[in-house]
């Protein structure tokens, strides 16, 4: 019965630990979330707007000019920039971005995944070492962003994948990530970065007219890449703020289960000592019987 009662006291022991923990990484993650929310906030209307007037200019430049970032090919390879966290205990963030990368793989580009045409970019430690261990064409390149998570850095992975679709070494270039909706929510989708998507023309509606100032070619030449670096680095801090909303949440639920184990160990060391208590005391009377018979 000792020994009993001991386990269960060590184990309360662990659980309040295990609990304590969980309680600080929540409010680590809270406080990251803050500024990483802030962030992408700020970042997005912008973000949105620069894309929004990029797609309009391809979709109106009527062939009058040769845009290489949107050119449309046959797709033989693939790239996908797959963006994940570096870090676990964050719940199924990570996993559910790695299934969405092997699902836009098998259901969007089943002929170049069966060939071995696909190719996939890590921004994130842990869609690294995922995809890695599936035996999948993985590069360590860029893993490391978020060790230091800066427009420059995420610029140099733009402009790497903007110059491979130009030198064909990839027909298209997706975007898997998260994006950011609330603490408790993020929604997991893949984007098309290259070629540069167009917009769909409504029946009746007018082309989104442009006065170019400069030179029409110089301009576009100019303002496209850096419109992608802002494309890519929107994605990264969308990401960045739904994997600390995502461990938030996790820590908050682990803290909560916590607290149901504490009680449902504390009910057993109760009854436990109860038990031990009465037993005691049927020894002491039975012996006292004993005496006076």
């Amino acid at each position: 019965m000792a020994g009993q009662l001991k386990e269960v006291r060590n184990r309360i022991k662990s659980v309040q630990s295990t609990q304590q923990i969980t309680k600080a990484m929540k409010m680590v993650s809270a406080a990251k979330l803050r500024r990483a929310q802030d962030a992408i906030i700020q970042m997005r209307p912008y973000a949105q707007k620069l894309q929004e007037m990029l797609s309009n200019i391809v979709s109106n430049a009527d062939g009058d000019i040769s845009i290489k970032l949107a050119s449309e090919r046959a797709v033989e390879k693939v790239l996908l920039i797959v963006i994940t966290s570096d870090r676990g205990l964050c719940g199924a963030y990570n996993s559910n971005i790695v299934k969405l990368a092997k699902q836009v793989m098998e259901e969007k580009f089943p002929v170049q995944y069966q060939k071995g045409n696909i190719a996939v970019w890590n921004i994130g430690k842990k869609g690294y070492e995922s995809l890695t261990k599936t035996g999948f064409k993985t590069s360590d390149t860029y893993k490391d962003i978020f060790l230091n998570l800066t427009f420059e850095n995420v610029q140099s992975a733009a402009k790497a994948a903007m110059q491979a679709f130009e030198n064909k070494e990839f027909d298209a270039v997706e975007i898997v990530y998260s994006q950011f909706k609330n603490a408790a929510t993020q929604s997991f989708v893949a984007e098309q970065f290259l070629p540069i998507p167009k917009v769909q023309q409504k029946t009746g509606n007018k082309k989104a007219d442009f006065i170019y100032e400069p030179d029409k070619a110089e301009l576009i030449a100019e303002l496209m890449p850096k419109i992608l670096n802002t494309q890519l680095y929107k994605a990264v801090l969308d990401a960045n703020a739904s994997e600390h909303g995502a461990r938030m949440t996790a820590m908050d639920k682990a803290s909560e289960n916590a607290n149901e184990l504490l009680k449902s160990l504390k009910i057993s060391y109760n009854r436990a000592r109860q038990a031990a208590i009465t037993t005691e005391l049927t020894e002491i009377v039975s012996g006292a019987a004993a005496l006076q018979g």
